[in-house]
């Protein structure tokens, strides 16, 4: 046993937390994918096994990565970036169009889709981490440290925005705390807020002059229909049906394979699997460990980064948990009724695909900075 143990280096605790999101995820999407196998003519073993064989995979995934020294990581952060870059403005031109919106990217000879977005938004949080940590004395000069990191967020987010406005809000967001940990000027990132929506109205007004389909629409329905008390029923559908899961589970639940809104709530085993697993397990075992998890899994990265002797490490693990948690309480949020429905899966938890892979990508960035920093810190010892 402690020989199996000892191939995952690392933080031990994130292992362990990995462990219960897979346990989460497991139970999670075999209680909710049956009204997808009824819509798709298929059956719920299936789709079962599907998400199982992502899981697996991503396990994989997450080994492989974390025996990777991270020095690679800044080495190829330019490389990394121009391909997301290539892969953004391809979605845009030749992208799958799925669920109102052209996000995903179909791999030739293959029918597996990925979202771009995914890819870019490591790859934009490995080009700023690395931008940080070789400018930290030019950092807070406007033209030379400032500027170019700005050019390069707004890129990726103009990017991702036309089709994907939470996931390019989260980014920008995430980037936004980054700087600031980076020790950028506030004065800067107010400025930075201020570009972000003005590129944002820029948007909204393009597409009401040209009649381009960006997806302002859909935006400022959601948006009014969350804080309307008299919008359509049938327009705050998903809301409603996911505030009422929640209010059958209470405190305790009512157990495995027992939720009454799994097949009629749009999204059970995606954006709203949060609502379903506060129905069958209560918010004792079912919303607080969930939350707690996660808040955990952000306080085992500043953890990480206390023990990080190089600025590059600290931030690359500080950015890319604060995203994948980020995303995770939009998507709780949402559930709740507390946000604007938007297309976010629960990290690790939700039903997905290549989704699940890219998280394992970057959970496997972080174990492998953890395992580096320890073998340094025990060379030292030596």
């Amino acid at each position: 046993m402690r020989n199996i143990l000892q191939l995952f280096k690392g933080d031990r605790v994130i292992w362990v937390l990995m462990v219960f999101l897979t346990i989460y995820s497991g139970i999670a999407v075999a209680s909710s994918v049956a009204a997808l196998a009824y819509r798709d003519g298929g059956n719920v073993t299936m789709h079962i096994v599907r998400h199982v064989g992502f899981l697996v995979v991503g396990w994989f995934i997450i080994y492989i990565i974390h025996k990777v020294p991270y020095k690679y990581y800044s080495s190829l952060a330019n490389l990394i970036l121009a391909i997301a870059v290539i892969l953004l403005i391809y979605t845009l031109a030749f992208g799958v169009h799925l669920n109102e919106a052209t996000r995903s990217v179909r791999i030739p000879g293959t029918g597996i889709t990925f979202q771009s977005s995914d890819f870019a938004k490591i790859a934009l949080i490995i080009f700023v981490a690395r931008f940080l940590s070789r400018n930290q004395t030019e950092i807070q000069d406007f033209k030379k440290g400032f500027l170019p990191v700005l050019l390069v967020i707004g890129l990726v987010c103009a990017l991702i925005l036309p089709e994907n406005f939470s996931t390019a809000f989260i980014l920008f967001a995430t980037s936004l705390v980054l700087l600031f940990i980076g020790r950028v000027k506030v004065k800067y990132l107010l400025g930075l807020v201020g570009a972000g929506i003005l590129l944002l109205t820029i948007f909204v007004i393009i597409g009401k002059v040209t009649g381009a389909s960006i997806r302002e629409e859909t935006w400022q329905n959601r948006i009014e229909q969350h804080f309307s008390k008299d919008s359509n029923p049938e327009e705050k559908f998903q809301s409603d049906k996911a505030k009422i899961a929640i209010a059958n589970g209470g405190m305790f639940g009512k157990f495995a394979g027992h939720s009454t809104q799994r097949r009629s709530l749009p999204q059970a085993y995606s954006d709203f699997i949060f609502a379903i697993v506060i129905e069958e397990y209560g918010f004792l075992f079912g919303a607080f460990p969930l939350v707690f998890i996660y808040l955990i899994l952000l306080y085992r990265a500043g953890v990480i980064v206390r023990k990080c002797d190089r600025t590059f490490p600290a931030f690359l693990v500080i950015g890319l948990m604060i995203g994948l948690v980020m995303q995770a309480m939009v998507n709780m949020g949402v559930s709740s009724g507390l946000l604007p429905v938007t297309g976010q899966p629960l990290p690790w938890v939700s039903r997905g695909g290549t989704s699940i892979l890219f998280m394992a990508l970057s959970m496997g960035i972080i174990l492998g900075v953890s395992r580096s920093v320890e073998e340094e810190a025990s060379v030292e010892e030596e």
